[in-house]
Parts: C-alpha cells; structure tokens; sequence
C-alpha cells in the first residue's frame, strides 16, 4: 500500500481494552491508518486482550486513565465524580499531546469527550467516530454529543446514527460522513458452505454473538426459545459474551430464566468467545435481537459465516439486512415475532439457503474491511488538510 501524502502521526483515543464491536473495528481503523504509512499511537484506560491485538497491528500503545461516559454517571453524585475525573485526567492528556505531537487526534467513540476538549486546548485537530445512536431525550443526546462541535470531523457508523445525532444538532451535518463498518469474514475457519449447517437429527442450533446487555435483547432471545419448546420444537441457544461491570444483575436474570423448566438445558452461556466462526458454524440460525444497533458487527459476520440471521428491524440493522432477501427483521421486544421468524427458517431449507447465500453475497459486497480501511484513511487525512 502507498503511503498517504498526509501520513504523520495519528493519538487515537480509545475506552476500552475489551474484543467486541468498536474495538474490533478499530483494529480495522488502524490495520488501514498503518498500511497507508501513519504512525499509530494508541491510548487505552488499561491493559486487556485488545492490546496485544493493536500492536500486532503496527500501533503504539500507551496507557492513560481516561473518565468514560457511563449510564451510571447520569446522576448528582456520578456528575461530581465526572467533573473530578476528568480534572485529574486533563494535565497529563495535554502533556502526552505535548509530547506526541500528533497530526491528528482519533477519538473512538462519543463515550470519552474530554479527548476532544485536550485537543482544541493543544491547536490539535480531531476527528470523533461516533459507534452509538442513543435514542434518549432530546436533552440527553444533546448533552451526550455536543462535544462533537470541538471535532474538525465526525465519522459515523451508519445513516441510523448521523440521524440520531443530527436530530438534535442539525448544524454538525457539514463535518460528517457516513462509514459503514468493515468486518473481516472467517477465511478457512468455518468449514462448511454457506446455507448448509450440520444436520445431525438432534436439536436445532442458535447462536447469539454480543454483550450480555438489555439493549442487545438477550432476554427476548430467551423467552423466543422457550416459545419454540412449548410449539416443540428442540433448539439450543449458545450465548457468547460477557457484561459489562455493573451490569451483572442483568446476566443472573438470564441466567435465572434459563434455569426455569422451560428453558432447562436449552440455553448455553458460553461467555466471551474469540474468535465466535466456530459458535457461528455449530448454528443453523444467528440472532442479533437488540433493542438498539448503531450498526451491528454481529449481523454481518453471521451473513460472512454463511448462516441466515434473523434480526430487529431497528437503527443500523435496517441499513444491513433487507428482510426477505438477506436476512429476516422482525419487530424489536416481541418473543412471539422472533420465534416465528427463527420457524420460518428451520422449517424451510430453501429459504435457508437463500438467506445465506444471499446475505454472505451482500456483506462480501457491502462491509468489506478494505472498502473501510480506504474510507476511514480518507477521513483522517481530510482532517489534516482542512
């Protein structure tokens, strides 16, 4: 790959250390950033299993206690706690730009804003990849992005989430561009074609890859599946992925309900799970039911490992799958809807394999890692310049 004409230095900012969405794609950001010449300085909270996987990429990884927007936060307490963070993060934010003296400050995700208040302060220009779409009060999503005004340039994930920001501040339409993100398929890992999942006369098999979160709509899952016994039909469902801290309540719910004698043995918590090809290859169905989807990775690497997905017709989900053609939507919170859909598909091998065929096809097409490698070096670069 050539270099890029306006290849220097890129701090990207970064909340996590985890190996779920956004962090994955920004291992996709920076494979591209890398690859085009830029040198890649990343700066996480703390250590986890993504930094080993960032310097793989090339990228220099630091360590930097950064306060993180969190739901938690949004009382009188959580705000002071905030404030007080955050004065304590500042000084030594502005020496490693000092320092770094980057060409442009990377800021991924809207969850930690005082990256884009240490860069106006240090004359630093920056570009904000917004991974969310919180469909809150107007007043939440204006306190939530109005951090974005300090960013020369904000790159969002999907048509879905532009409109939920832009809806409360209309005038950040000039500075941002819509990217569809880029997931990487399984390459030789998932060994059988598209649309031909392992038949052996036992139960029928369902996985869901993602945070075990209520937005993601584990639970509707669940009582999906337990609608499917009381019709008889023997499914398993496979959950892979953890909780967020503070949210463990939500999984001994889940894992309450899965303990009742309707579900009994039917659902597996299989907890993080990477590389997820292997769960994607033991299901005939991938579900991705959340209540809320900037994007979802999780949609596309089903259709990658060639397994018809049956999804929520909600936010960026829409923007993946054309129901009927490449996958199924069904109405977000509704067990009933999900269950039918997942019939639908176990019942009926050539729609099956049409929906995979089909939906491996478009993501091959559409969410490509190296079309949003070229996209986001562009953006960065046009940060630069302008």
């Amino acid at each position: 790959m050539v270099a890029d004409d306006s290849a220097g230095t890129v701090l990207v900012a970064h909340p996590s250390a985890d190996l779920y969405g956004s962090d994955l794609q920004l291992l996709e950001s920076i494979a591209g950033l890398v690859s085009r010449g830029w040198r890649v300085v990343v700066t996480l909270p703390h250590e986890g299993p993504l930094t080993p996987r960032l310097r793989a990429c090339g990228a220099e990884v630091g360590f930097l206690a950064v306060p993180v927007l969190r739901k938690s936060l949004l009382s009188p307490a959580g705000l002071l706690a905030l404030l007080w963070a955050s004065l304590r993060a500042l000084g030594p934010m502005l020496r490693q730009l000092r320092r770094e003296r980057p060409d442009v400050v990377y800021v991924n995700t809207v969850t930690v804003p005082l990256w884009l208040v240490a860069a106006r302060l240090a004359r630093r220009p920056a570009l904000c990849h917004v991974h969310e779409a919180e469909e809150a009060r107007a007043a939440v999503r204006l306190v939530l992005n109005l951090p974005l005004f300090l960013a020369r340039s904000v790159v969002v994930n999907s048509r879905a989430a532009a409109d939920t920001i832009l809806s409360a501040l209309p005038r950040l339409e000039r500075r941002m561009q819509v990217v569809h993100n880029g997931v990487p398929g399984p390459g030789t890992a998932v060994a059988t074609e598209p649309g031909t999942a392992a038949r052996t006369g036992g139960p029928r098999r369902i996985a869901l890859v993602g945070r075990l979160s209520p937005r993601k709509g584990i639970d509707v899952a669940l009582e999906a599946v337990a609608l499917l016994a009381a019709r008889g039909h023997d499914t398993r469902l496979e959950l892979c992925g953890s909780v967020f801290p503070g949210y463990e309540w939500y999984e001994q719910e889940l894992r309450d309900r899965a303990a009742l004698p309707d579900l009994a043995g039917r659902v597996t918590f299989a907890g993080y799970t990477s590389p997820t090809w292997p769960a994607l290859e033991r299901a005939e169905v991938v579900l991705v039911p959340s209540r809320a989807e900037p994007f979802g990775n999780a949609a596309v690497e089903g259709q990658l490992a060639g397994r018809p997905v049956v999804a929520s017709a909600v936010q960026g989900l829409r923007e993946i799958i054309t129901s009927g053609e490449n996958g199924l939507l069904v109405p977000p919170d509704d067990a009933p809807a999900l269950a039918d859909a997942i019939t639908s598909v176990l019942d009926d091998a050539e729609l099956a394999a049409r929906l995979a065929t089909s939906g491996r096809s478009s993501a091959l097409r559409r969410f490509s890692p190296e079309r949003y490698q070229d996209e986001i070096a562009s953006a960065v670069a046009a940060t630069v310049r302008h």
